[in-house]
């Protein structure tokens, strides 16, 4: 749902939510509520969260954590969950709201949950990989439970080289080595170990 019909500024955007209640993104200059989400993605995400303290520092990994990237227009969004580098986490230090800039070195992983229905899939499957790819986030997981698979997408020599993990395949992951996470798992759809 979209809230505005003026094109906005990054700067406007950051004006206009500061304070203001819900989620939003912008997006290509307007600003758009995000919907709440739906249990299920948000256990997938949780769920994800814990399983990643076992590979990296706690203090790394975040949510509720903005990212400016290029598009059209102005654009921010708001992934279900990242990984900062310890470059990224530090640009953030002193600041008065969790938002990566484009002036910021960007994290070192981004997840987002895929949402039922086409147009939530064409955001974080085309425009949000097109995005995070333009921003060099060094890899994108888009965990899709719908389709019941995870596509792991790595930054190798100027684009995304994606590979798609489902059942009991490992994810393999540049960012988080020794991962020994199973698609299933991240899926909530078999405990982990």
């Amino acid at each position: 749902m979209t809230t505005t019909s003026i094109l906005l500024t990054f700067e406007d955007y950051l004006a206009q939510t500061d304070g203001l209640e819900g989620r939003y993104e912008l997006v290509n200059g307007a600003l758009v509520e995000m919907p709440p989400e739906s249990p299920e993605n948000i256990d997938i995400a949780k769920g994800l969260m814990f399983a990643l303290a076992r590979y990296v520092p706690v203090s790394l990994i975040a949510y509720n954590t903005e990212i400016e990237v290029s598009g059209g227009r102005a654009t921010c969004r708001l992934p279900d969950l990242l990984v900062h580098t310890e470059d990224s986490k530090a640009a953030l230090q002193g600041t008065t709201r969790a938002t990566i800039t484009r002036d910021m070195p960007p994290p070192a992983l981004v997840v987002e949950v895929v949402s039922p229905g086409e147009k939530d899939r064409a955001r974080d499957y085309r425009y949000k990989h097109t995005e995070y790819a333009a921003r060099r986030i060094p890899e994108y997981w888009i965990v899709d439970p719908g389709q019941r698979q995870v596509t792991v997408c790595q930054w190798i020599e100027g684009c995304y080289e994606n590979e798609v993990f489902a059942g009991t395949q490992v994810l393999r992951s540049g960012v988080v080595a020794e991962l020994t996470l199973t698609a299933n798992q991240v899926l909530i759809l078999e405990q982990q170990g």
